[in-house]
């Protein structure tokens, strides 16, 4: 009993070893990754993977002494101690140094502006403190263990007490954060972005034009249709702007978007779209898109606008709501919504579409951007569509789970790469981003075209959840331009680093990381809806006239 005792105090003394691991680690997340960091973070950053490298310390030296392996000794033990110590100390220190240098590698290749040091003293202190408080935590999460396997002592044997007694404990903190702490949080961020969206009594007036969805005469209700869905459906370009674009009479887009809050079952959300698209007459034009919208409902103006203007407006879009969480929080916990809100929706508009001669129903096509992108993929049921497919898609920055972009990547041609693949000869499937177009892959097409839009510096892409011992497939690869060429591969570390910039995804200027251009998304569709008496002035034209920031869409002067 005394020695179990004299264990369980030996936590609160500082492992030599362990902290020598947990500097490492720190030094480690001082390398730079997809997207910069602020001195903030990096500080946060560095002390929790010094924490966790503390903590793999301890298991290791407890692993080592469980199986009873001889420890150095007197003047040996000292000396290692120092050397290893000092050792990642020197590292630490020449990490620090080289901190703006790095930082400012990925800043360059994603026209940000450069850092000019100063802040290596308040990361060292910021992730010294992050350290402490983590190592506070693990001292009282220790002391409940201590406490509970000696009064379990007294009824059974010492081995059987220690394992008892951690199961209890981690049982307690899974219960806890399971039943009490994630549910609550949950509630409390789906309560805050739903208040957000202005729904019912707080939404703005309904349109008095009949041609808008959540006007008198549509069959989908504005109040429910939330902040996101009306900015969609009343920002479509006018067909006057989009004749004086094209030269000749032009249509006015239709856009018909559905609520999360119009009704609690997917399939009546999306069997109400129908019911507004058939109302609209959105049948009758050449292209239909049905949009997944991301997690809040948020759709991309610049995916939308460039095609309506690129089809002189001959366009009908759909989208159906699934949630109002952000895309990083609704990847989650509401994967499954997103999933099965697209499947209804596709299923619900495919099989009406069916149902129509063949040789006058618009054009069938698919399109999700970020979470949009995974959902929209998942509702592509190739076995259903064997037979009558849809045209094509565009789908931007698909996230690292979607399975049909992880099965085509795998399919690469050998020596392309992961970032950028090349499948067969580009018949079929292609992939292009700010630095390759779709057209240069050639002219020839099958009878579907779908299109990866994908930036190489997008964590949302290109994070891999086994990261923590494996290094990622593009890694290996020469780095593409907007990243940087002073990025590792270190075990642990580089997963919180991609696990952070996925957080940040969104932080670089345009073009770059999570943000999606027009002048890209003109290129992709280009490539995919091969728009009639084309070209490549026209083309530029129409980048000339779309707004390359974020969240903007196209507008003639």
């Amino acid at each position: 009993m005394e020695q179990d005792d004299r264990q369980s105090r030996s936590w609160y003394s500082i492992s030599i070893f362990a902290l020598s691991l947990g500097l490492v680690f720190f030094a480690a997340s001082l390398t730079p990754s997809l997207i910069p960091r602020g001195w903030p973070l990096q500080g946060v950053l560095a002390g929790l993977v010094m924490a966790l490298g503390y903590m793999i310390g301890r298991f290791l030296l407890s692993l080592w002494r469980a199986l009873q392996i001889p420890e150095p000794r007197g003047a040996w033990r000292t000396v290692g101690r120092a050397v290893v110590l000092v050792a990642s100390l020197g590292l630490l220190a020449f990490c620090l140094s080289m901190w703006t240098e790095w930082q400012n590698s990925v800043r360059s290749r994603v026209d940000m502006e450069l850092l000019e040091g100063g802040a290596v003293l308040a990361i060292l202190v910021i992730g010294l403190l992050t350290f402490a408080v983590l190592f506070l935590f693990g001292s009282l999460f220790q002391s409940a263990f201590d406490g509970l396997r000696r009064r379990l002592y007294r009824v059974i044997p010492p081995r059987a007490a220690n394992l008892l007694g951690l199961v209890i404990v981690l049982l307690i903190v899974f219960v806890a954060s399971r039943d009490w702490v994630l549910p609550s949080a949950i509630e409390f961020l789906d309560e805050t972005f739903e208040t957000a969206q202005d729904l019912f009594e707080t939404a703005p007036p309904a349109p008095t034009d009949a041609f808008i969805p959540g006007s008198r005469e549509s069959l989908v209700s504005w109040a429910a249709m939330g902040q996101p869905g009306r900015d969609f459906v009343t920002s479509a370009p006018s067909a006057e702007d989009i004749a004086t674009f094209s030269g000749v009479p032009a249509k006015r887009p239709i856009r018909v978007y559905v609520g999360r809050s119009e009704d609690d079952d997917p399939k009546e959300r999306a069997e109400i779209a129908l019911q507004e698209l058939i109302r609209l007459d959105a049948f009758d034009r050449k292209i239909l898109l049905i949009a997944s919208p991301t997690g809040t409902g948020w759709l991309d103006p610049g995916a939308h606008d460039t095609l309506e203007f690129m089809q002189n407006g001959d366009v009908a879009t759909v989208a159906v709501q699934y949630s109002f969480l952000q895309s990083p929080l609704a990847l989650i916990f509401e994967t499954d919504t997103g999933l099965a809100q697209a499947t209804a929706t596709m299923e619900t508009v495919y099989r009406y579409w069916l149902t129509l001669p063949e040789d006058s129903r618009p054009e069938l096509y698919m399109h999700g951007i970020s979470l949009g992108a995974w959902s929209s993929m998942h509702s592509f049921n190739v076995f259903q569509m064997m037979d009558q497919p849809v045209a094509g898609a565009v789908w931007a920055g698909p996230p690292f789970p979607s399975y049909l972009w992880r099965q085509t990547v795998s399919a690469r041609n050998e020596g392309t790469p992961y970032v950028l693949p090349v499948v067969d000869k580009g018949e079929v499937v292609r992939f292009s981003s700010q630095f390759r177009k779709p057209a240069q892959s050639g002219d020839a097409w099958g009878r579907i075209r779908i299109n990866f839009l994908q930036y190489a510096s997008d964590p949302i892409v290109f994070f891999e959840p086994n990261s923590g011992f494996r290094e990622p497939e593009w890694m290996k690869e020469k780095p593409a331009p907007d990243v940087s060429p002073y990025l590792r591969f270190v075990p642990v570390v580089t997963q919180f680093q991609l696990a952070l910039d996925m957080a940040l995804s969104k932080a670089l200027p345009a073009g770059f990381g999570h943000n999606y251009l027009a002048r890209d998304y003109i290129d992709a569709w280009v490539a995919v809806s091969n728009p009639d008496d084309w070209s490549p002035v026209r083309t530029q034209a129409l980048k000339n006239i779309c707004n390359l920031g974020r969240d903007t869409g196209c507008a003639v002067e």
